[in-house]
């Protein structure tokens, strides 16, 4: 049977006690495995019922997940624009590569956003490929990038990074009201334009 990579652990109890000795291949996608089975190239998909359905199969198991609350994260990738404008409640999502691989190399990236309180919502690392060490970092960052709070933490990020891929701004699939409002004290777009005109009192000499 086929799967995305991904899905596979999702099912391993299930396989377990029903597929022990069956092998297992990954496809690209769990549509795409069912779009395989369909080409005869397999013996059945771990796939959605909207796949089997656009695909002609037949359902044979249902509901075999390990976890109640699996869910599959889609991401719509276009071309550079501007970003959408801000909710309130929204995600930003970036790549940073480091400069160097050195000893506290990810604290000084992460506390760009800690010390402006952005909460991170999202971090993976994936190899660079340029060699053993080599790393970028994946990061959803809670906030829109019109927020003086983010957009600091981007800027900070900007100078002390080989590379910053900005991948957009963008509301937050699932929002609570406390999420809203669940602000820090001094990380407020208030706050940051209080202390910018403190700093240019301070260059004026009106301290």
């Amino acid at each position: 049977f086929t799967a995305h990579p991904a899905a596979q652990p999702q099912v391993r109890n299930w396989i377990k006690a029903h597929l022990p000795d069956v092998a297992w291949e990954s496809a690209a996608s769990n549509a795409d495995g069912a779009r395989l089975v369909q080409e005869g190239r397999y013996d059945a998909a771990f796939a959605g019922e909207f796949a089997a359905e656009r695909y002609g199969l037949e359902v044979l198991e249902a509901d075999i997940h390990d976890a109640e609350n699996a869910q599959t994260r889609f991401v719509l990738v276009g071309r550079p624009a501007r970003p959408a404008a801000p909710t309130g409640a929204d995600k930003t999502s970036v790549v940073l590569w480091q400069r160097d691989d050195h000893p506290g190399g990810l604290r000084d990236l992460l506390g760009e956003f800690a010390t402006r309180g952005v909460n991170l919502m999202l971090l993976q690392s994936r190899p660079t490929g340029a060699g053993i060490g080599n790393y970028c970092f994946c990061i959803d960052a809670e906030g829109h990038i019109s927020d003086r709070r983010v957009a600091d933490a981007l800027m900070g990020l900007k100078r002390s990074c080989l590379q910053v891929r900005y991948l957009g701004s963008y509301p937050r699939a699932e929002v609570t009201p406390a999420d809203v409002d669940a602000l820090r004290p001094g990380t407020s777009d208030e706050a940051f334009v209080a202390a910018a005109d403190w700093v240019a009192r301070c260059q004026d000499g009106r301290f």
